[in-house]
Parts: structure tokens; sequence; C-alpha cells
């Protein structure tokens, strides 16, 4: 294992096969801490040789999402760079000339089986109970002489051909000395004249000057593959690292197949924060000498250490991502915070086009209203949409409706008498005005006194502070809304 291969150089290779993957951001994350720590170079590979699940958007998305959490790129399809190019399906001339090699030297060989004979194999082998893999059928065997047996294709593909005495442990920087299990034959160019993985990744890596592969842990069992393909093609070893898998509540891997929380673009769905989500995978894999839990990527670049990778699966724990994106929007400054909730009412709909000077005034007002009750971006359509809604657009939940009382009509006249006189329309002026007749004069208890009222106004039973909502609506909206709804309860 090699720790001198030249400057740091580490990459993210994803497959552009959907919605990208939180884990990928994971990766991301923890390979440009150890970049900017060590003043290396961060690159983006686009792995598209699957291409029964290529899907043309994805690559995009990829950039966008890692972009939209702040996790920079140095190299890739999208900015160039000297090895260029970094999608595998634009480099299949680069691997043909190593194929050629591998069967060259004996440690690879053409396999003509069809797809029906290898499930026709695999189903025997499980049925006797024992272990899967090839049984080397097109192994020493010409094309006449394979073309003359069942399960015959006229297009092979490459394989391996795997020694008794493969090496399997490796040395992995994070986990010190790993035993990985013997793998069998594997496929390296299939029939499409596409590489897998296996082959493409090797190549790849050594051409674009790799020198730490970081990947999850299920790729420990594949490593002894790519270990023998470094060793015949007579090519310097990276190191490897395998970071721990992100884990559901019930310790199965996440997936975006059973789990929404494994597309990276859920997050930005749910209206989190890019600095609260790179603290949260943060924490997921990586601990602070000091133990402190809030810490930016600048810390984590600061203090960065392999050694301190926990390699125990960790448990993806949403209740901790919105405690730690609560601690973030009340920690940002209230302006910053405010263009934030502007993007969110914007991407919901509230607010349409470019915002008016109106619409910029009032998210700015109402930010510190509810700076320190929120703990998401999404929700902010539902905590100050209220305040953007032309009055006859205004929507009256229907709980909130329901929990209106027998006294409602007579505080919703009285509050209109009582604002219509008031000579200022500001917060401490509606407060006491209308403490003094529903409070003093009507009788009723607080708590229930101001009820109708943040019905009548927000169309809901729960919103921000009510007096400083009717300060930014205004006297005209706001005595609007209350009449309205007095008209609804009879």
């Amino acid at each position: 294992m090699s720790e001198s291969l030249g400057p740091v150089r580490l990459r993210v290779a994803p497959s552009p096969t959907g919605d990208p993957h939180v884990g990928t951001a994971y990766m991301a994350l923890f390979n440009l801490a150890f970049v900017r720590q060590q003043g290396g170079q961060f690159v983006v590979r686009i792995e598209d040789t699957d291409r029964a699940r290529y899907r043309a958007d994805s690559e995009q998305q990829l950039y966008a999402t890692l972009s939209w959490l702040g996790l920079p790129w140095d190299e890739g399809p999208d900015k160039g760079g000297p090895f260029a190019p970094y999608r595998q399906s634009e480099r299949l001339d680069t691997y043909r000339p190593y194929v050629e090699q591998l069967l060259a030297d004996g440690h690879a060989y053409y396999c003509w089986c069809s797809p029906e004979r290898l499930a026709q194999m695999r189903e025997a082998q499980q049925a006797a109970k024992l272990p899967t893999g090839y049984d080397r059928l097109c192994y020493g065997k010409s094309r006449e002489e394979r073309a003359e047996l069942p399960g015959f294709s006229d297009v092979p593909v490459v394989r391996m051909l795997i020694p008794d005495d493969a090496p399997l442990t490796f040395t992995d920087l994070i986990r010190g000395e790993v035993n990985a299990p013997r793998p069998d034959d594997q496929v390296i160019l299939k029939a499409d004249g596409f590489p897998t993985y296996h082959l493409a990744v090797v190549i790849d890596d050594h051409l674009m000057g790799i020198t730490h592969v970081v990947r999850g842990e299920e790729w420990i069992s594949s490593t002894p593959k790519h270990v023998l393909l470094y060793s015949w093609l007579g090519l310097p070893m990276p190191n490897f690292l395998h970071m721990p898998l992100l884990r559901n509540a019930n310790r199965s891997k996440i997936s975006k197949r059973k789990n929404p929380a494994a597309r990276l673009t859920w997050f930005i769905e749910q209206g989190y924060l890019p600095e609260a989500l790179r603290n949260f995978l943060a924490l997921l894999g990586y601990s602070m000498p000091d133990g402190e839990e809030v810490f930016s990527f600048d810390d984590m670049v600061e203090h960065f250490d392999w050694q301190r990778v926990n390699t125990v699966g960790p448990f993806f724990d949403v209740d901790k991502l919105d405690w730690l994106n609560g601690h973030y929007i009340r920690s940002i400054d209230e302006a910053d915070l405010a263009g934030r909730l502007l993007d969110r009412l914007r991407l919901d709909g509230v607010v349409t086009g470019e915002p008016t000077e109106r619409e910029r005034a009032v998210v700015a007002a109402a930010t510190p209203l509810v700076q320190t009750r929120m703990v998401r971006l999404n929700e902010a359509p539902g905590m100050i949409g209220f305040l953007l809604v032309a009055d006859d657009d205004l929507v009256v939940e229907d709980d909130a409706l329901a929990s209106l009382k027998e006294d409602a009509p007579a505080v919703l006249d009285a509050s209109v008498t009582a604002l219509e006189a008031l000579p200022q329309w500001e917060t401490a002026g509606i407060e006491a005005a209308l403490r003094a007749v529903l409070v003093e004069q009507l009788g009723i208890k607080p708590k229930f006194a101001f009820g109708p009222l943040r019905v009548a106004v927000t169309g809901r039973r729960v919103s921000p502070p009510l007096f400083e909502s009717m300060e930014i609506l205004g006297r005209e909206s706001s005595l609007a809304r209350i009449r309205a709804l007095r008209s609804r309860v009879g």
C-alpha cells in the first residue's frame, strides 16, 4: 500500500442511474475535507457504463445537489481538467489495451456463456447449497470448441482468471488489515464493449492520479479483484479507505427504494439548510477531538483525521438532523434567513416570479417572528404564507374553523370596533386595544380571547405572534379578514 503517490487526489464516481444518493454526498464530504486539508484536488467522475439503468438527467441533478450542499469539485465533466474526459462512456478506447494485456498474459479469458446458461448454473449451485460463481466452462476453450456446447452466445465477455492464491488481505487506512472473501472470475468487459466497474475504476483511478480511494464498506469484498488488477497491470496501488454505510433504524442499508431520505433531493424538498446537512453527515461517521456536535466544514477540515472515522454503521436519525437544522436556522443572520425563506416561498409557489418590494419587506419583517419557531424551511408557507396571499385567497383551515366557540361572533365584532378606532397601526397599540375590549370588557380569559382573531387573520389555529403579524399585514387587510370570518360564523 502506497502512501506517497504524489499530490493528494481524491474522487467521487457516482453512476447516473437515478436521483443522487445521499451516500454520494457523504463520501464527497469526507473526500473534500481531506483534500482541502492536504491542498490536493477533488474530482467528480461519472461512471455511466451501466447503460440499461442510465438516466440522462441524473448527472445534472448530481451537480446541482452537490453545489447546493457546498461541496465544490476541481475537475469533472462539467469543468474539464487535465485528465478529461471524465465520463467512462467517453473513455471506452482507454480500457481495451488493458483488456488485451490481461488476455495476453493469461490473467483473463473469453466467456461465451449465454445469460440463460449462467442463470441455470446459479440456480443449480443454489439448489445444491454450493457457493455461487462462474464454473469456468469457457476457460481454455477456443470459440469453435465452446460453440459446440450448450448455452453459447456469439458475443463474448472477458473474465478475470482468479488464481487459487489470490491475495485476500489488504490494508485499509481506516480499518487496518482487512480480510475479504475470495472472488469468482469477475467479468471485466461486457458484451456491449463497456467495461464493468471493476476494470474501469482501476484504470481510471490510475490514469487520473487518484491517491486515496474512499468508498463504502460494501466494496470491501471487491477490493481483492482490484488489488489483482493493479498487480497484473504493474500499476501503483492507491490507498484504500472504506467508510461505514449509512443505515436505517433497523440497521439495514439506507436505500432510495425504501427510504426517501436516501435521495439527496429530499433534503432540499424538506427545507434543510446545506450547512446543517453537512454537519449531520459528518457526525454520522466522524467525531471532533473535543466531542462538539455542532461544527462547520472549515472546523472539520482543520481537525480532519481518518483515524477519527467510526467504522460502526451510523443510524440515520432524522430527529437529530431536525435538531441541527433548527440550531442553524436560529444561528444565521436574519437577512440571510429572510433570503432563504423568500427562495423557499418561490419554490412552493407562494411567491411567483421576481419578488416585489412588498413581498421582500413582508418576509423580512416576518423572519424574526418565525426564526425561533422554525425547524425546516418548508414550514415557511404555513408560517408566513398568510401574510403574502390576497385577502380573498386566504384559506381558513377546517380545524381552525372547528375550534371556534359560541363567543366568536362577539369577539370579532368587538375587535373590529376597537381596531377601527386605533390612531396608529402598531403592535403595542393593537395588543392594548384588543386586551381592553376582549379581556377586560367581555371578560374572556386571555388563553381564549384571541383565538377567533388568529383564525380570521392567519387561517390557522397556530401561527406566529398575532399582534406582530397584524402589524405586518396592515390595518386594511386585518380588518377585511376579520369581517370575512364574521360573515361566515353568523
